[in-house]
């Protein structure tokens, strides 16, 4: 039994340096063999050949992703979205996305630099930004940059993580030469800043662990901060981001198991300092740049735009011109107003027509007068409230309050609306709604009772037009009012159905009143002073936004032409139409590099199987792999393992809809696997493949050792290892097979040349559904 005593005198300068690993079994990073001070007073020797390769990578990533990036010079895919969003901040109206806004405020700032002002809304692919004279190119140029730089953070983390120039160079091709990611980084799309802020956040984490023999240095804060802000950019530009959390969380969770274990010699106080110290960097801090970006977003937009609708009333009166703001008025009992539905923005609307007998599907219907929603104002849309109580004493007229119990006369035929036990027109599990003479209305009363429950206030609160948004809840049954925009067949005039609808929490039953259409002249209501612009705290709208972004996130579930299943990215097997012109019969096609993507895809499970077959080998006694091989391969080629698998795998219980672009941050991963493994199989022969010296003295002195800082990445901040002569060769001729992908696919990631037929089908790898094949 090991002497406790003599691992806790140890611990003394725990902060300043990391012991030895305890045993060769343990999958561990390389020790630290030199102490702080010798560490701080060598230096590295300039490596030529990683600057060389480096400065080349650099410069190609700029010149495919800068090359025509003028052509073509028409709205292109979703940047009639992404540009759009950038005009409203432009010109300051708030808009809705279900994105975060740290990516389009970038392109907002471009267009500030270069005095767009934001007359152009990007309404229509093919629109021109010649003619409309947008600076288009200085939007696309944000983008281009950023893919750019990507390829250099690609090669740099492998440098940092240990590996050889041929590794970092074959990582940072994959990347650099593939028609994917440049076809993102081109265009007005939010992908280039989250791909660029991934690949960030996976290098800071690497230099962060670096410098973990120095724990709570001024360079040891530096990367765990910059860590933290990477993330927060990730996360604020879309929330697929949250993957990169979770790829940097396991990562330190691992870490931070090796930090708990007693042999490191740490106190529980002093674990708790690492805990705190990464809440910090890694949660506080990228929670706080969310945060500020969200305000900065309020901030500019302030005035009432497109989104509104998104909105709450209460958030809606905030924003300067808003119809609630200007011309908000409070219902009283008795008088005539009109309804319209939030998302179809149909009116309730009836008429004298009646419900066939009998619809299609043989079912029986009440054959009462229709309730229908119509698109236009007429005056069959009216509708007079009454309160619950004697309908023929018209009382002095009272404010209507949210809670009340309401009744609602159609002015035109003066008959009661009525919500009853019989099937609607298309839902065989919804009520039908009618109405009824004033005669049945008094014998049938409760049918006729409504709740009015007015979204985001409390019983008791005012009833007004536009800023009263509303359930109207049928009293006995507890049905919601509600319509869709299927349209009624020729009986029904091809209007919506309005039916009682079970889920009352669904928000598609949401009303609101439009307008008091006949107002007496001395009505004090007609006084329609502007109203003062109101305030809410900065929270309670984040809380809103968060909410009404997440669900319609959620929403976006309906088919797509050009969506595709996580089970056909890894292979390629089908690409997005971006842009055509049929007159010169160019085309963009949003497609990997097939070469580059099965490669990849092929040694993903290559590193698994290594994996599987070392596990397997170690169970009977073989140890095929040396300590420092085994190191690297399940610690840093793990970690980047673990980013592929983080960005890949969630997407398989996501219901929303999915495109080819999703996958991007899981490729950037799986081109760091590859080019680890290019070490791996042709490098590993140039190390050392015994067991520490420090390990075997302490396992033969049979002492406690206190183990290193553990985690799921290479070891300390050694040289990077030497490449042999057949690791260059392997990595030139992949990288050569590479760039001909590439350049074969490139006249439908750049939009030219135009190609013929017999070069289109050229192209049909798989069947791409590209255009001008015939």
């Amino acid at each position: 039994m090991a002497d406790q005593s003599s691992v806790r005198q140890r611990k003394k300068g725990a902060r300043g340096t990391t012991p030895a690993p305890a045993s060769d079994d343990e999958v561990l990073p390389k020790a630290i063999t030199k102490n702080v001070a010798s560490s701080k007073s060598s230096k590295k020797k300039v490596n030529i050949g990683h600057l060389v390769t480096f400065s080349i990578v650099t410069a190609l990533a700029f010149v495919t992703r800068f090359y025509k990036l003028n052509h073509p010079n028409e709205v292109v895919f979703d940047e009639v979205h992404f540009g759009k969003f950038a005009s409203f901040y432009l010109q300051r109206t708030y808009f809705f996305d279900v994105h975060p806004p740290f990516g389009k405020l970038l392109f907002a700032l471009m267009g500030w630099f270069v005095g767009f002002d934001g007359d152009f809304k990007f309404d229509n692919i093919g629109d021109s930004y010649i003619d409309n004279k947008v600076p288009y190119v200085a939007f696309r140029t944000m983008p281009a940059l950023l893919g750019s730089l990507t390829v250099s953070v690609v090669y740099l983390t492998m440098w940092e993580s240990g590996y050889s120039v041929p590794a970092a160079l074959l990582a940072a091709g994959l990347v650099l030469f593939d028609n994917a990611h440049i076809g993102q980084t081109r265009l007005i799309l939010l992908d280039a800043t989250l791909i660029f802020s991934m690949a960030c956040s996976i290098f800071a984490y690497v230099r962060f662990y670096k410098m973990r023999h120095v724990p709570f240095s001024r360079k040891w804060w530096k990367w765990l901060l910059l860590t933290g802000v990477a993330l927060s950019c990730v996360i604020s530009t879309k929330y697929v981001g949250v993957f990169t959390f979770v790829t940097i969380g396991t990562a330190v969770a691992i870490d931070l198991w090796g930090l708990l274990d007693i042999n490191t010699g740490l106190t529980i106080q002093e674990f708790g300092y690492h805990f705190l110290a990464r809440a910090v960097g890694l949660i506080i801090v990228p929670f706080c740049f969310y945060l500020f970006w969200f305000q900065v977003h309020f901030a500019i937009l302030y005035r009432s735009g497109t989104g509104d609708d998104f909105m709450t009333p209460a958030f809606q009166e905030t924003l300067s011109d808003n119809l609630m703001t200007l011309s908000s008025t409070n219902i009283h009992y008795y008088d005539k107003i009109t309804l319209r539905h939030k998302d179809t923005k149909a009116y309730l609307h009836s008429h004298t027509a009646r419900y066939p007998l009998r619809y299609d599907d043989g079912r029986i219907s009440s054959q009462g007068q229709q309730v229908t929603g119509y698109p236009h104002n007429d005056t069959n849309n009216q509708w007079i409230v009454l309160p619950a109580a004697d309908l023929a004493e018209q009382k002095t007229a009272l404010k209507v309050k949210s809670g009340d119990v309401i009744r609602l006369l159609h002015a035109v035929t003066d008959t009661m609306l009525l919500s009853h036990d019989v099937a609607s027109p298309y839902f065989p599990t919804n009520q039908e709604f009618t109405t009824v003479d004033r005669e049945t209305a008094i014998q049938r009363i409760n049918d006729t009772l409504f709740e009015l429950k007015v979204e985001g206030v409390r019983v008791g609160h005012d009833f007004k037009t536009m800023s009263s948004q509303f359930k109207l809840i049928h009293y006995p049954s507890k049905v919601a009012m509600w319509t869709h925009t299927k349209p009624l067949p020729e009986w029904g005039f091809k209007q919506q159905e309005i039916n009682g609808n079970k889920n009352v929490q669904q928000t598609s039953n949401i009303w609101y009143a439009d307008d008091i259409p006949s107002l007496p002249e001395n009505d004090p209501r007609n006084d329609k002073t502007p109203k003062k612009v109101k305030s809410l705290p900065f929270l309670v709208k984040w809380f809103e936004l968060q909410r009404a972004m997440f669900h319609h996130n959620n929403a976006l579930t309906s088919s797509h032409p050009y969506a595709s299943h996580p089970i056909q990215w890894p292979y390629l097997l089908r690409g997005v139409s971006f842009w055509t012109k049929n007159d010169t019969r160019e085309q963009i096609y949003f497609v990997g590099n097939p070469l580059g993507w099965w490669l990849a895809s092929s040694l993903l499970a290559v590193f698994a199987g290594i994996i599987g077959a070392d596990q397997v080998t170690k169970r009977r006694g073989i140890d095929a792999l040396d300590f420092r091989t085994r190191s690297k391969l399940y610690n840093s080629t793990g970690y980047f393992f673990i980013a592929w698998a983080t960005h890949y795998v969630a997407f398989f219980i996501m219901g929303r809809q999915l495109f080819l672009h999703h996958y991007l941050p899981a490729h950037l991963a799986s081109s760091l696997v590859t080019g680890a493994l290019l070490d791996f199989v042709f490098n590993s022969e140039g190390q050392d493949e015994t067991v520490p010296e420090h390990v075997k003295a302490a396992q033969s002195n049979k002492k406690p050792v206190v183990r290193t800082l553990t985690g799921v990445l290479p070891s300390s901040p050694s040289e990077p290892i030497k490449a042999t002569a057949l690791s260059w060769i392997v990595g030139s001729v992949v990288l050569a097979v590479i760039i001909g992908g590439f350049l074969f696919f490139a006249p439908l990631t750049y939009g030219t040349p135009g190609l013929s037929v017999e070069e289109i089908l050229q192209r049909k790898w798989l069947g791409y559904d590209l255009h001008f094949a015939k």
